[in-house]
């Protein structure tokens, strides 16, 4: 079974501010998130109880995943040096 992706407002903001091609390749990996909540290269965000990060080169993608419901929040989209702010 698939899980079914959401966007939080804010990181549908961000994505929106980056360069058209950036955007694109984060938008198909969020995507793949939907069959691999978890894949290989993700990491859990430490102090948090259900935050995972993923990265697509010099950006994260910081989300959580709920395995009762089947979703899985996009929360924050940025740049290495301010993801973890």
């Amino acid at each position: 079974m698939s899980y079914q992706i959401e966007w939080t407002r804010s990181a549908a903001r961000e994505i929106r501010k980056l360069p058209p091609l950036v955007a694109l390749r984060i938008a198909e990996g969020v995507g793949e998130l939907s069959t691999t909540p978890r894949p290989a290269g993700c990491k859990k965000l430490a102090g948090h109880a259900d935050l995972w990060r993923i990265r697509f080169g010099n950006y994260r993608v910081i989300y959580s995943v709920n395995d009762h419901i089947r979703v899985v929040r996009v929360e924050r989209i940025a740049d290495r040096k301010d993801a973890y702010r």
